[in-house]
């Protein structure tokens, strides 16, 4: 494998995980009632509508049919990725959650 194939298969393994994180927090808002693009909005304001997440919110299933999806394992995952600003909304939302 030559460097720019193996720079290819990085950046698409890359962007495959990044959509199983999406995956994650759009099922871990439905789990908790909570509108995903909402949330999204609330840690990036200046980037409108996000085309991933519409694609995740769309394969997510009905809370009573998904598996749980752990606070703890969502900020994890998040911090992964470097979303410090979603994963601040998310703590503010799991703090509101166990009120």
């Amino acid at each position: 494998m030559n460097p720019k194939q193996l720079e290819e298969k990085i950046i698409e393994n890359y962007r495959g995980e990044e959509k199983m994180m999406i995956l994650v927090f759009a099922q871990w808002c439905v789990n908790h009632d909570l509108n995903p693009e909402e949330l999204y909005l609330r840690a990036y304001p200046n980037q409108g509508a996000n085309p991933a997440l519409r694609e995740a919110i769309e394969l997510t299933v009905p809370k009573e049919e998904a598996g749980e999806v752990g606070d703890q394992t969502l900020l994890g995952v998040l911090a992964l990725f470097g979303n410090d600003d979603l994963a601040f909304v998310v703590t503010e939302e799991i703090n509101n959650l166990r009120k």
